[in-house]
């Protein structure tokens, strides 16, 4: 498998060297040149197959003239070794609850199949490869995680001070090693354009071999396929479910998107948006107009200008309709959410977080009869689920006022609360960045 970048202005890479640059030269993200097909039978007998087994049979034709199959078959076995149960909260929602690894976020799965690829591709290289990524909550904990101790790479994460609660922070500023947190007085979008432009910075490229480990690397995007057929090895309905997912930079349905393009049964998916509503409104109007970020409860999805929606527009060849009949997309408000956490809690006795929160309701709204919305896809009723992306505990302040109750801490973050964050407070200025780094 062969990648090339969505701008067409730069040269055909491996798998191999889209994860180690990160970004193609013109500045545009990598996609395959084709799209594989599951192999006749798979998904017939999904439910036969271990994990690791559906991991290593989706992966392979991504990888395949990058990594052995031996390395493979390592990789994806200590990626998914945790579980992704798919819970039912009522009659017609289901929550694959993707928050069960070591950082308690859906990007454990993306963070830990990167850095081991990264760790096999610099296995006999002297020089550092230095990961650079801007998080909105989740990513920095999970690559942070992901990464400690490899050799030979050094990661450096750009987060928005204030902007990620105090779990998310200690899970990416306490780890020390080769893991360093800049705390960045801006937003995720000014995280993100800092780290974009580095990479196409000649001073930094001459001096430092650098990578991303946001969802714009092929690396971190193309794993997160499978939570989409583990959720599918469990369903038990017989029509192909609805899925919702939390959007913020969209690299999540994404990836669920081309596991269906590669064959996997969906009936629509819905990206749930806060009140970063871009392609919410593109989808309405056909107008893409990425906008500044505004905060919100469910702050990794606080993205103005999502860089994985080309990726989904490429899935559906950029025809316009073909794309808004397989995708629906509408926005909730922080009301809206902080009330659905409360009304599940209370119904169903079931815990959301502010990003499942966003997501259950979205999908209620699509089987409601009585919904304020028109019907997505034009039909109402059915069965589905929502991807919950990261584990209530992080979002205390939130959750704990709707539920009217404490949050028992899970075991895997206790030790966090008795570290010392260790952080360095930057301007959201590129050269006070370039500054830090050229010298660092």
């Amino acid at each position: 498998m062969k990648y090339y970048s969505l701008n067409k202005q730069s040269p055909i890479v491996t798998f191999e060297q889209a994860t180690v640059k990160g970004q193609a030269p013109d500045k545009g993200l990598y996609f395959p040149e084709n799209i594989p097909q599951l192999p006749k039978g798979f998904i017939e007998n999904l439910k036969q197959y271990s994990k690791e087994e559906i991991g290593v049979t989706v992966m392979q034709p991504y990888v395949a003239d990058s990594l052995p199959n031996v390395e493979l078959h390592r990789i994806v076995a200590e990626t998914v070794n945790f579980n992704f149960p798919l819970v039912k909260i009522n009659e017609s929602i289901y929550s694959l609850e993707l928050f069960h690894g070591p950082t308690l976020a859906f990007k454990d799965v993306g963070a830990r199949f990167m850095s081991r690829c990264l760790g096999y591709f610099n296995r006999n290289n002297n020089q550092k490869v230095t990961v650079l990524v801007a998080t909105s909550g989740d990513t920095g904990g999970a690559v942070a995680n992901g990464f400690l101790g490899v050799e030979g790479v050094e990661v450096i994460i750009l987060y928005p001070s204030g902007k990620v609660s105090p779990v998310q922070e200690l899970q990416l500023t306490t780890l020390g090693q080769n893991i360093t947190a800049l705390e960045v007085q801006g937003n995720f979008d000014d995280c993100q354009a800092i780290v974009k432009q580095a990479f196409m910075d000649v001073d930094i490229n001459a001096k430092l071999s650098l990578t991303s480990a946001n969802s714009i690397n092929v690396a971190r995007w193309l794993p997160q396929q499978l939570y989409y057929f583990y959720a599918h090895q469990q369903w038990q309905q017989n029509d192909a479910p609805v899925v919702c997912v939390p959007s913020g930079n969209f690299g999540n349905i994404c990836a669920g998107m081309m596991a269906f393009a590669s064959g996997l049964p969906v009936a629509n998916f819905i990206a749930a948006c806060n009140s970063n509503d871009v392609v919410t409104n593109y989808l309405q109007t056909e107008q893409y107009s990425p906008k500044q970020a505004v905060a919100t409860v469910s702050n990794a999805m606080d993205v103005g200008n999502p860089s994985n929606f080309v990726r989904i527009q490429q899935i559906f060849n950029n025809e316009f309709s073909s794309l808004k009949n397989k995708l629906s997309s509408i926005s909730i408000s922080d009301e809206t959410t902080k009330q659905t956490i409360t009304e599940v809690y209370k119904n169903y006795n079931y815990t959301l977080d502010p990003h499942g929160a966003v997501a259950f309701n979205a999908l209620e709204n699509y089987f409601n009869e009585d919904s304020q919305f028109p019907p997505f896809g034009g039909v109402r009723g059915g069965c589905g689920y929502i991807l919950e992306t990261a584990h209530p505990v992080k979002f205390p302040d939130v959750v704990e006022e709707a539920i009217g109750k404490k949050i028992e801490v899970p075991e895997e973050v206790k030790y966090l609360f008795n570290k010392t964050k260790k952080s360095t407070l930057l301007s959201s200025n590129y050269n006070d960045f370039k500054e830090w780094l050229m010298n660092k």
